[in-house]
């Protein structure tokens, strides 16, 4: 039987090929991403590039916009797309993963520890529900909406359709402020009204609104909002 050498020199791909994904740097992942080098660099430079400007730049490579990373020499609009794609795939996979795990919520603490993460850095309002069943263990996480940097409309229905979907019993709803403050705004204040209201006529309880902000969170229910 002939025994293969594992070369010394070889290409990402080739390295993956022999030792699987978990051999390869970093930089040797996003290189099979973007593919190809320039004239001048190989992929896997150009990618190690990438990884030092968007940790010096946007707040690391999963923060990072197409038009930031085209500012790169070397990232055309479709390499950027291409390592967008790749960070936003990996967000759904980890929060789909996260959202499995029965996790029994206790208070508003552990929804902002469980979300913190994932939404301190977004640049944009992103609105998210944690499905509930009848023991307050977590049995889904869903992205509602993506705004701008100062809203992310949400209508009752897209809030309480995944529950309903799923035969929740209740719901914890929660936003990002990508300034960082999370002191409720009036828009906050009405659609937290108008989902109380819905969940009212749905029979799912609606336990809490959290606002992320930069390291810290309101939860609105321990602040008055729910009028209890």
């Amino acid at each position: 039987m002939q025994i293969k050498k594992m070369p010394e020199a070889e290409r990402p791909q080739e390295k993956m090929l022999y030792g699987g994904a978990g051999c390869l740097s970093n930089s040797e992942l996003l290189a099979l991403i973007i593919r190809t080098g320039t004239g001048d660099k190989s992929a896997v430079r150009l990618a190690d590039e990438v990884i030092s400007y968007t940790s010096e730049n946007t707040g690391g490579l999963g923060a990072a916009e197409v038009r930031e990373l085209t500012e790169i020499d070397g990232i055309g609009e479709a390499k950027a797309c291409s390592i967008v794609a790749a960070m936003e795939l990996s967000k759904r996979m980890i929060s789909d993963h996260q959202g499995a795990v029965r996790m029994r919520i206790r208070d508003s603490r552990q929804v902002a520890e469980i979300l913190m993460e994932e939404m301190m850095y977004e640049k944009r309002e992103l609105f998210m529900t944690l499905n509930l069943n009848s023991r307050l263990q977590v049995e889904s996480k869903s992205v509602i909406s993506i705004g701008n940097l100062d809203s992310a409309p949400v209508h009752p229905r897209e809030v309480f359709g995944p529950a309903v979907r799923r035969g929740a019993a209740a719901v914890i709803v929660a936003h990002n402020h990508p300034s960082g403050d999370p002191t409720p705004s009036p828009q906050d204040v009405d659609v937290t009204k108008r989902l109380i209201r819905a969940s009212e006529i749905l029979g799912i309880r609606l336990l809490d609104h959290v606002i992320v902000g930069n390291g810290c969170f309101t939860s609105m229910k321990s602040e008055g909002y729910f009028g209890e």
